[in-house]
């Protein structure tokens, strides 16, 4: 089980990153009217003036225990930064993901049962450009034409339902469109196997046999993007956030790198990537109940 050596890994990676940002952190936190007397100061209470290793395993012993450190700019817990603002992203990435799965599975097998036809060319465009389309780019073009050429929607903030429209459509989009093209691919695959072939033969009803019959077999693949695109909505939720002023943890990750807040830099990325991790995990799991012939061993087993 490689979780816990890729969470290691992870945290160790943007420890050292970090830390090799040019500049004086103590300067940094402090500010640059501060005094040397005080700069010295911020340096030991924040324990910079110790080795990379000794920082790094306070870090480590802190984050054990659930202590991911103090934040230098609100002087608050880290935790407690995350925990708030958390809830928000989560929200919004679950949102996204719905609107990805519907829209995209159902035009991926809508597009393979029409393969060729007028939908399917159009929606496999259109498929293109959503992965092509950056997604701050997008997000200004939903802005520009919902928020303030027709007034329907709010542009930025937090408050009603009507807020989380065009943020969850934004980070939703690339989504929907790489797993129309996914649904598309595993569908024709299992449309062309013999037993799809037997079942036509044996005068079952086209939609019988694309549901019960195609439909799940295909569905490993699109699982497979499911979790990973999740994962990718928690994390990727930051240029969403950032344009529309969404205060989520992405955002909270933005203004802690341009703060050179390390304490929460680290602690939000820590989560972050223990959350893909972790629905990668969910995913295998998955993969048993839906083909029985799916099994993992550990060692070399047979």
């Amino acid at each position: 089980m490689l979780t816990i050596p890729v969470v290691i890994g992870v945290s160790i990676i943007v420890f050292s990153i970090i830390r090799l940002i040019p500049g004086d952190p103590a300067r940094a936190i402090a500010g640059v009217q501060a005094t040397p007397e005080f700069i010295e100061q911020v340096r030991v209470r924040y324990a910079l003036d110790r080795p990379f290793y000794v920082q790094y395993g306070l870090f480590v012993s802190g984050a054990v225990r659930g202590d991911l450190g103090q934040s230098t700019f609100s002087r608050r817990p880290v935790t407690t930064e995350i925990r708030e603002r958390f809830p928000r992203t989560l929200t919004l990435a679950s949102i996204s993901l719905l609107i990805a799965t519907v829209v995209g599975v159902s035009a991926g097998i809508v597009s393979a049962t029409r393969r060729n036809s007028v939908f399917d060319n159009a929606s496999m465009l259109v498929a293109l450009v959503g992965v092509a389309a950056p997604v701050f780019w997008l997000a200004l073009m939903l802005q520009l034409l919902f928020s303030v050429q027709l007034r329907w929607l709010p542009a930025t903030g937090l408050g009603t339902w009507r807020h989380l429209v065009l943020p969850s459509i934004t980070l939703g989009m690339a989504s929907a469109a790489l797993m129309a093209r996914i649904t598309r691919s595993s569908m024709l695959d299992v449309l062309r196997q013999e037993y799809i072939t037997t079942a036509r033969a044996k005068g079952l009803g086209e939609r019988v046999i694309v549901y019960k019959h195609a439909l799940k077999n295909a569905l490993i693949p699109v699982v497979t993007v499911l979790g990973l695109q999740f994962g990718i909505l928690l994390g990727g939720a930051v240029l969403t956030e950032t344009v529309f002023a969404w205060p989520g943890v992405g955002r909270l990750l933005v203004d802690a790198i341009l703060r050179r807040d390390y304490p929460v830099v680290q602690g939000t990325v820590l989560l972050l990537a223990f959350l893909f991790v972790l629905i990668n995990l969910v995913v295998d799991i998955i993969y048993a109940f839906i083909d029985p012939r799916i099994h993992y061993q550990s060692g070399s087993g047979e």
